[in-house]
């Protein structure tokens, strides 16, 4: 597991250090850099899949769906370098590092890469194959009639970083057991689902986080797509397209299945889970992410929800599925990242200023309102 991260000269971190657990949640302020640690975890991750040794360069637009400009824009406007690093470290005391460097044309769209780990770093290196590493992104793919399929063995196909293969997944593996490889990974089978099957498993979940549904997906042949359809339970045989269920299932959907789709000692990325998602989704849909983290998967996850923060502790201080010790919150104030722990009563180790207090905020001034103050 990786356990710390070093970043520097990238994009607005001259030098900044942050520690991971098997869950870590990113949140607060926009702006604040909580994308960056993300975008350089995904740095590190092609710098291992397209450069086999130092010569090599990573593109900083495309791949995951990067938008990150010209190589001047991601350069820390601070340094006096022209070097980008990323440091993993892990629980051993190991050290793997990624280091980057801006070409000479300051317009060129992407990094030359300088240094990689010579040893396997979990979750991110060159042998861990997909879906071992996932990166879902906050701009998933809302309700499609159709949706895309991969040309990859059917094993390393994994949901895409929008969602995209969700549907090809769920028919491809429709019959297969959700992963029993560790004792621990029996958390994450529903326990009112009737089996252990990944269509089976999908259901349960998706009905408890969002709203109770049967699932239906389909690999069209010879026309290079794929196809899901929901109905609802009880109702024999009719289908309901996804642009008549709203954003929120085909938000939450790839969410739940690239949970289910991990391996102990894999590593998830989930931006905003929370999206088009009801409160009460939110929160039981920030338990299910805990589970998965406690399953034996590292989850990093981008949030400005307080339902799902509030579901994550849920899990650590009522069901048990995540320990207190394998959480921590970073939150990103504009001038500052603050740390934040949890106990084994769900209770926070501080409580920030500007740290998901706005309702408290507004329902003071509500009441100073009605006061005519």
């Amino acid at each position: 597991m990786i356990t710390s991260l070093e970043i520097r000269g990238f994009k607005r971190f001259e030098s900044e250090s942050f520690a991971l657990r098997p869950l870590t949640v990113l949140t607060g302020v926009n702006g604040g850099g909580k994308s960056t640690v993300i975008q350089s975890l995904l740095l590190a991750r092609l710098a291992a899949t397209s450069s086999t040794a130092t010569g090599g360069a990573v593109r900083l637009n495309g791949p995951f769906g990067l938008a990150l400009g010209e190589a001047r824009d991601v350069l820390n406007w601070t340094t006096d370098t022209r070097e980008i690093t990323v440091r993993l470290g892990g629980r051993n005391g190991e050290s793997w590092v990624y280091g980057f460097r801006l070409p000479d044309a300051e317009q060129a769209l992407h990094l030359d890469v300088q240094r990689l780990p010579v040893a396997h770093v979990p979750g991110i290196g060159t042998h861990v194959a997909d879906p071992g590493f996932t990166y879902l992104c906050a701009e998933r793919l809302g309700p499609r009639d159709t949706l895309s399929v991969s040309a990859e063995e059917p094993d390393r196909i994994g949901v895409g970083e929008r969602g995209e293969y969700t549907a090809q997944v769920l028919a491809l593996r429709e019959s297969r057991a959700v992963s029993t490889r560790k004792v621990v990974r029996q958390q994450l089978h529903h326990p009112e689902a009737a089996g252990p099957q990944m269509r089976v498993q999908a259901e349960a979940w998706a009905s408890e986080i969002i709203r109770p549904l049967r699932i239906t997906a389909r690999v069209a042949v010879g026309i290079m797509a794929s196809t899901i359809r929901f109905g609802e339970p009880g109702l024999s045989g009719e289908e309901i397209r996804p642009v008549n269920t709203g954003f929120g299932i085909s938000y939450a959907l790839p969410v739940i299945v690239a949970g289910l789709l991990t391996e102990p000692a894999d590593l998830l990325i989930v931006e905003n889970p929370e999206a088009h998602l009801h409160p009460a989704g939110q929160s039981r849909l920030g338990q299910f992410l805990a589970r998965v983290a406690g399953s034996g998967v590292q989850v990093l996850m981008e949030t400005h929800s307080d339902h799902v923060l509030n579901g994550v502790r849920l899990a650590v201080a009522r069901d048990r599925s995540l320990r207190a010790g394998d959480m921590i919150t970073h939150y990103f104030d504009h001038d500052r990242t603050l740390p934040i722990d949890i106990n084994d009563k769900g209770e926070l180790s501080h409580w920030p200023s500007g740290f998901f207090d706005q309702i408290e905020t507004d329902l003071g001034r509500l009441a100073r309102a009605r006061h005519g103050r």
